[in-house]
């Protein structure tokens, strides 16, 4: 009996301490506290910025007859996942062209792939310049323009092929692109980008730009806290052809482009100065641009510029800029 009692005694002590181990267990994961579930990340973001410039530069050629722009813009962006975003956008600036258009207003979307150190973008741009008011009797809504030329020599011009310098009412054009930079390290980056456009100018052909670029960055330590400094160049290429018959059927020439500055960054801030030129002569800018400002020489007349006017917007230029550029995510959230 004793034995009997014993072993019960302790088969009933096993049993409560277990019993008292199992509720301690329960009362600690009753009391633990619950975890709230991470914030669901928004996809969605929003880039938008602006800019003021001694001068707007496309490629070479002076867009404002050498003044001063202001630029903004605004693009939605979409994130389907860290590698890829997708993005819609429209830009502004103001323009100073022979036809008086009123500005550019810039239309463009696409997708932005990244992997690893390489990033891509493939988009389509539209150029707009709404306003253009230039006419002539012979061709309604489009003009005929002399540059700075006496009535002797443009009576001598207009007597020969070719005339003076005309332009069309509407610039209006569509643009493919695809770019590829890949960031070698903190501190070196370097790209290229290839662009076709549709009726280029509304010339009547089709053109194709290829340039590559490189960014060199300075350490983080060169400077203060929110500071940066970097040095960029870039290269491009213009394939351009024969235009219509409003343009005499005139072959333009290919040519190739170069810019080199310097910028310094603080937080949203850049303030950039940068170095432009080409390979044009001015007659063949004046051929391109129908420069309302044209002035004329002998040295300028050629097959493809028989007016002998020639333009000073496709020449060395130096452009000073401040821009702004936020995105909502990243600055205002």
């Amino acid at each position: 009996m004793k034995t009997i009692t014993l072993a019960t005694l302790a088969a009933t002590l096993v049993a409560g301490s277990a019993l008292v181990t199992a509720a301690q267990a329960a009362d600690m994961a009753v009391k633990a506290p619950v975890l709230a579930a991470p914030a669901p990340v928004n996809p969605w973001d929003l880039a938008f910025g602006a800019g003021v410039y001694s001068d707007y530069n496309f490629r070479g050629i002076s867009q404002t007859n050498r003044g001063p722009a202001v630029n903004v813009y605004f693009e939605p962006r979409y994130n389907v996942n860290d590698m890829l975003q997708l993005y819609a956008g429209v830009a502004g600036w103001n323009v100073d062209f022979a036809n008086r258009a009123r500005g550019e207003i810039d239309i463009y979307g696409g997708i932005r792939p990244t992997f690893g150190k390489l990033a891509l973008d493939f988009g389509i741009w539209y150029y707009y310049y709404p306003g253009g008011t230039c006419y002539n009797a012979s061709v309604p809504g489009e003009c005929a323009l002399n540059g700075n030329l006496n009535a002797d020599q443009w009576n001598l011009i207009v007597g020969g092929a070719g005339g003076g310098n005309v332009i069309k009412k509407d610039l209006s054009f569509l643009e493919y692109y695809a770019k590829a930079s890949y960031t070698f390290t903190d501190n070196i980056a370097a790209g290229v980008a290839f662009y076709y456009d549709q009726d280029w100018l509304n010339f009547g052909f089709d053109a194709k730009y290829l340039s590559g670029n490189v960014k060199l960055t300075a350490p983080s330590n060169w400077l203060p806290t929110g500071y940066g400094l970097y040095l960029s160049g870039e290269v491009g290429r213009y394939w351009l052809g024969t235009t219509d018959g409003f343009y005499f059927n005139t072959r333009l020439p290919d040519y190739t482009t170069w810019n080199v500055g310097i910028g310094l960054t603080y937080k949203v801030f850049t303030v950039d100065l940068r170095y432009y030129d080409t390979d044009l002569s001015e007659g063949q800018c004046n051929a391109i641009t129908s420069d309302f400002n044209s002035t004329y020489s002998p040295a300028n007349i050629s097959t493809i510029n028989p007016s002998g006017l020639g333009s000073k917007w496709c020449g060395q230029q130096y452009v000073i800029s401040l821009k702004a550029d936020l995105t909502y995510g990243a600055n205002i959230k």
